[in-house]
């Protein structure tokens, strides 16, 4: 079975690696064919959107058994307020077709960094503290992304770079650490080993 996962940018293509370790590891002789699929600032939106989901389900010759979109809700404009609220515009974009599975990160995909901490602080030389225990809180008004690249510059006097920096942090990591305090990414890799027929993390 091919999934197409839709994804923003360059941490999240980044992402891939890990996540498809991670899947792999829980769905031994299941795992599905994962086509990432990467647009550059953020997925489409409204029309838009429904076309390219029907595109992919339609593909010939292969056609994809499932779409999994991933935004973020902070994307620079005002059109999610929360991960909730951005899940649900993208199914009323697209439709009530179960093959479609929005999910968001809230408020950026650089939440599910924050739980390695301890990992950013080896890798900038930063003491600063970490933003706290619950990374999907982390807000609009200084979003995790801009929380890192801050303890970048701070630390190691050098620019966050989302694609290398972002593998770096996760690089030997497990992502049930994150997983377990960031119910978002936790709900995407459930839906990731439900529709590939494995068990869910509970």
């Amino acid at each position: 079975m091919k999934i197409v996962v839709m994804v923003e940018g360059k941490t999240e293509d980044a992402f891939k690696t890990h996540l498809i370790a991670f899947l792999k590891a829980r769905l031994s002789g299941r795992m599905p064919k994962l086509q990432f699929d990467r647009f550059e600032g953020r997925i489409p939106k409204q029309d838009h959107l429904k076309r390219r989901v029907a595109l992919y389900l339609n593909e010939r010759p292969i056609p994809a058994g499932h779409v999994v979109a991933l935004t973020d809700v902070y994307t620079g404009t005002p059109d999610f307020q929360t991960a909730d609220n951005a899940k649900r515009k993208m199914r009323e974009w697209v439709g009530d077709d179960p093959r479609f599975h929005p999910h968001a990160a809230q408020y950026d995909f650089e939440a599910w960094l924050l739980p390695f901490w301890d990992e950013i602080q080896r890798l900038t030389g930063s003491n600063r503290s970490s933003p706290g225990p619950r990374p999907e809180l982390v807000n609009h008004q200084n979003p995790p992304s801009k929380r890192i690249e801050e303890v970048f510059r701070t630390g190691s006097g050098r620019r966050y770079v989302k694609a290398r920096d972002g593998l770096r942090i996760l690089s030997g990591q497990n992502l049930l650490v994150s997983a377990n305090a960031c119910p978002e990414l936790k709900a995407l890799l459930n839906t990731l080993l439900e529709i590939s027929g494995g068990e869910q993390i509970p």
